[in-house]
């Protein structure tokens, strides 16, 4: 009787001592916090400041004057948007943007698909090979790209040669360049995801009939969108702020917004006053097509589709 009195008690006490470390409630978030308030409050603070303030300089400079941001002022002494009407021909940003949208766009639409087929059979087969193919796809990361901007070129120049098809200064030269680049890190990727996949869809799926490709579509991609998406931005970014292979692979009708922005910039050294604001502006014009791109995938970046999948 005595030992069962104990063991309630027991019970009780660790009930009572317990329910404060429930999940979500506020005793267990103070013990799993790693920094008091106050100071999380002053980082974050300070990290937002660094990110945002040179931000809000570029648009205030962007509406100023040239003489005002010669000058050094951060407040414009007057407004004006002329600076974003003068870029569509000065900079010839519209011809940039067009070509950056439809490379960066089609690389980063076939890397994701390629990568999540390629992925998916290295995660879920076993064959000879598939742990070399595995390293070399992580080996490939460290290598520099600075250091096959030459082999490429020559590589590509020598198509012209040998086989008498044109790829230097083509759009689809570029996007190739591209998605050479964005492959090996797009499939390690979604072979990372995949393998937190539950293996036991995929067996219901083929005790339902199902086909290996009736798998990769129906099973696979609706609950991979996250690293799909993951994937698919990095080949877009990749393809969007590239400046090397760009200026070195295409010529002026197929110049991608990096380069066209950076011959602009060229332009204006030795000047007597260069157009601050107008270098300002295209900046931001560039740089808006990737902050809406992340707006709109925000929730797949965040998110996992596979929480409660297995009960």
């Amino acid at each position: 009787m005595s030992a069962s009195t104990t063991s309630v008690r027991g019970t009780a006490n660790r009930g009572s001592s317990g329910s404060a470390f429930r999940p979500g409630s506020r005793r267990q978030h103070e013990v799993t916090r790693l920094l008091p308030g106050p100071m999380l409050a002053i980082i974050l603070t300070v990290l937002s400041a660094i990110v945002l303030i040179p931000v809000a300089y570029i648009f205030l400079a962007s509406v100023n004057s040239d003489i005002g941001v010669a000058n050094g002022e951060f407040w414009p002494s007057t407004f004006s948007l002329e600076n974003y009407t003068k870029i569509w021909s000065s900079v010839g940003l519209a011809k940039g943007l067009a070509n950056s949208v439809l490379v960066a766009g089609a690389t980063a639409v076939v890397s994701a698909a390629m990568s999540v087929s390629i992925a998916y059979v290295l995660v879920r087969y076993q064959f000879r090979g598939r742990l070399t193919i595995l390293r070399s796809l992580l080996a490939l990361q460290s290598v520099p790209g600075t250091l096959m901007v030459l082999p490429v070129f020559v590589l590509f120049s020598s198509a012209a040669s040998y086989l008498g098809v044109q790829v230097i200064g083509t759009q689809w030269g570029l996007f190739i360049t591209y998605l050479t680049f964005a492959m090996p890190f797009s499939t390690w990727v979604m072979v990372t995801y995949l393998r937190g996949l539950p293996r036991e869809l995929e067996e219901a799926a083929r005790i339902d009939g199902a086909s290996n490709l009736g798998v990769l579509v129906r099973i696979i991609l609706p609950l991979s969108w996250p690293g799909i998406v993951v994937s698919g931005i990095f080949a877009f970014l990749l393809g969007w702020n590239d400046v090397l292979f760009a200026s070195v692979m295409t010529r002026p009708d197929s110049q991608t917004a990096a380069v066209a922005l950076q011959i602009f910039g060229a332009s204006q050294e030795g000047g007597a006053i260069p157009l601050y604001g107008q270098m300002m502006a295209a900046s931001l014009v560039c740089a808006a097509p990737v902050v809406i791109l992340y707006l709109i995938f925000q929730r797949y970046l965040v998110g996992g589709l596979t929480a409660g999948g297995v009960k």
